[in-house]
C-alpha cells in the first residue's frame, strides 16, 4: 500500500502486526515501544524523521487504551504524571529541533541510528544486571502462603541504596507523592528525569518509556507497577505535544499511524492485564530483550542498507 505523505510503500498487515506487538509491550512495560516501532518502520524504508513523528502519533491512542486499564488496577499516580508532563514537553521540543537540524544537514539517518544503538544496548545491559541481582537476592525470601498469580506489593531493587541516596537530595521545592508512597522528593529531580525522557522522545520517537520507566524506578524510587501505569498516562500528554511539533515540521504520516493503531489498541489491553500476574523485578527482567531487538534491527539497516 502506498502512503503519499511519506512516499512509502508498506504492507498494512505489517503495520497492524507491529502495532499489536507494540501495544502489548506498552500495556505491560509502560513504554511507547519506539525502540521497536522506529527500527521496524526504518526496516521498511521510512526515513528516521518520519519514523519518529509517525510513531509518536500512533502511541497516543494506544496509551489512552492502556491507561484506562491501569487506572482500574490502581497503577497510575496522576499527580506525578502531570508534573512529569511539563518536563517531558520541554525535552521533546529540544529533541525534535535536533532532528530538524540533522535533517537539514542530511545525516539524520546515520546519527540517529548510532545514538539509538548505544542507548538501547546501555538500557538492556543495566536492567539485566539489576533485575537478575534483585531476583537472586530475593530467592527464598517470599512469605509462605503467598497467593500465586497476585502481584506482590513489595518491589525491591538491587539499586535501592543508590535510589534512596538520590531521594535524600534536599533541593527546594520538595513535594510528596502519596499514591507512589513517597513522602518527600525534590520537584527538580522529577522534572530532570522527565526532561531527559522527553528529549529522547523527540529525538528517537515514541514516548521514550525505555528511558523514563527505568528512571522512575531507579532514580525516583517509584514501584514498578505504578511506574508502568503512570508513564503511560504521562505519554498521552507528552506524545500529543510531540506529535503536534513533528506534524508542523512535516514529519508525521497520519495514515501509517492510524493503521498501526488498529493493532495497538487491542495489544495495549492485553499487556495491561498481564502486569497483574508479575512482580516488579520480573517485569524489569522481561523488559531486557526488547531494546536489544530494536538495536539489532537498527544495526541491520545501518550496515546492510536493506529493507523489507
Amino acid at each position: 500500500m502506498f502512503f503519499p505523505i511519506s512516499g512509502a510503500d508498506i504492507s498494512p498487515i505489517y503495520l497492524v502486526i507491529v502495532g499489536f506487538v507494540i501495544g502489548i509491550m506498552g500495556g505491560f512495560f509502560g513504554v511507547g515501544g519506539s525502540f521497536i516501532a522506529g527500527p521496524a518502520l526504518r526496516l521498511v524504508g521510512l526515513d528516521w524523521n518520519f519514523a519518529v513523528g509517525t510513531d509518536l502519533a500512533h502511541i497516543v491512542g494506544k496509551s489512552v487504551v492502556a491507561v484506562r486499564q491501569h487506572r482500574a488496577f490502581g497503577n497510575v499516580d496522576l499527580r506525578l504524571g502531570c508534573i512529569m508532563a511539563l518536563g517531558t514537553i520541554g525535552g521533546a521540543e529540544v529533541g525534535a529541533q535536533l532532528i530538524q537540524a540533522l535533517k537539514r544537514a542530511g545525516n539524520v539517518n546515520l546519527v540517529v541510528s548510532i545514538i539509538s544503538i548505544v542507548v538501547y544496548l546501555s538500557i538492556s545491559t543495566f536492567m539485566l544486571w539489576e533485575s537478575r541481582k534483585t531476583l537472586i537476592s530475593q530467592k527464598g525470601r517470599l512469605p509462605r502462603g503467598k497467593v500465586k498469580g497476585v502481584k506482590s506489593k513489595e518491589d525491591h531493587s538491587a539499586f535501592g541504596p543508590v535510589t534512596r541516596s538520590i531521594q535524600q537530595l534536599k533541593i527546594w521545592p520538595m513535594i510528596a507523592l502519596p499514591a507512589s508512597g513517597i513522602k518527600e522528593i525534590s520537584l527538580w529531580l522529577i522534572l530532570f528525569v522527565a526532561f531527559v525522557g522527553g528529549f529522547f522522545s523527540g529525538f528517537l520517537g515514541g514516548g521514550a518509556g525505555y528511558i523514563r520507566m527505568p528512571s522512575m524506578v531507579y532514580v525516583l524510587g517509584i514501584p514498578t507497577h505504578l511506574a508502568v501505569g503512570t508513564d503511560l498516562f504521562e505519554i498521552i500528554i507528552s506524545a500529543s505535544y510531540g506529535t503536534f511539533s513533528h506534524a508542523v515540521k512535516g514529519n508525521v504520516d497520519i495514515l501509517i499511524a492510524l493503521v498501526m493503531h488498529t493493532g495497538a489498541a487491542i495489544g495495549a489491553q492485553i499487556g495491561a492485564i498481564c502486569t497483574q500476574y508479575f512482580a516488579g523485578p520480573k517485569i524489569r527482567l522481561a523488559f531486557v530483550p526488547l531494546p536489544l531487538i530494536g538495536a539489532a534491527i537498527v544495526i541491520y539497516t545501518l550496515f546492510t542498507g536493506h529493507k523489507l
